[in-house]
């Protein structure tokens, strides 16, 4: 049957399809068709867009405190490597080395077993050296004193009755014990060192002095 009006030339829908098929399997097709890189270049550019958008400068606060944060353990990270450890105090290093003339790491606690153990043997010399060296060590540990290196065992006493605010007759005395016996060879007694022992252990439960006010310091009178 034929049907007036209609295209004789337009195809079916069988035809339509299939030239619809061969069109589109034509070469220019497929190279129009969008590669990986066109894929990236694209994601690329939406990511520099995003940058400059409304929403970019409320984060930027966030991102620069990160960037800044990396930078700066980075930073750490690099002495640390560079560097090494950090390095002790010149206090710590007094702790540690010599004290009075000798190389002596002990600790007071150390000290003062030694020097009874020498004590109870009736060696008053060795007692002597060791419990004077006890009780500077002792001050030492405490933070009580900082003595410079090589400071004479006067120097200590000195030092160590200004601040625990106390008389420094005693320890001028227990001073000229240890000095005595290390640099005059004159030898120590049971009576010497028991004293001596007697005010390092008073020292070791003494409390430094507090430090004078400015105001308290105005109201002092010179005698």
């Amino acid at each position: 049957m034929i049907f007036f009006g209609a295209d004789p030339l337009a195809p079916d829908g069988d035809e339509a399809r299939r030239w619809a098929e061969e069109e589109l399997s034509n070469q220019r097709y497929a190279d129009a068709k969008p590669t990986w890189f066109d894929y990236l270049a694209e994601d690329v550019a939406d990511f520099i867009s995003n940058l400059f958008s409304p929403d970019a400068g409320r984060q930027a606060g966030s991102t620069a405190l990160i960037i800044v944060t990396v930078v700066i353990v980075a930073a750490l990270i690099t002495v640390l490597i560079l560097w090494g450890k950090p390095r002790m105090s010149q206090r710590v290093k007094r702790r540690s080395t010599g004290l009075l003339g000798a190389n002596d790491d002990r600790t007071a606690a150390q000290l003062r077993a030694d020097a009874e153990r020498s004590a109870r043997e009736g060696d008053w010399d060795t007692a002597t050296v060791l419990r004077f060296r006890a009780l500077a060590r002792s001050l030492l540990e405490r933070d009580i004193i900082d003595p410079a290196p090589g400071a004479t065992a006067q120097a200590i006493a000195r030092e160590s009755a200004r601040a625990l605010g106390t008389d420094s007759v005693e320890l001028t005395a227990a001073a000229g014990s240890f000095d005595d016996v290390r640099y005059l060879r004159h030898p120590a007694s049971e009576a010497s060192y028991l004293a001596l022992a007697a005010t390092d252990d008073r020292l070791a439960r003494a409390l430094p002095a507090p430090p004078l006010s400015h105001t308290a310091e105005r109201d002092v009178v010179p005698a």
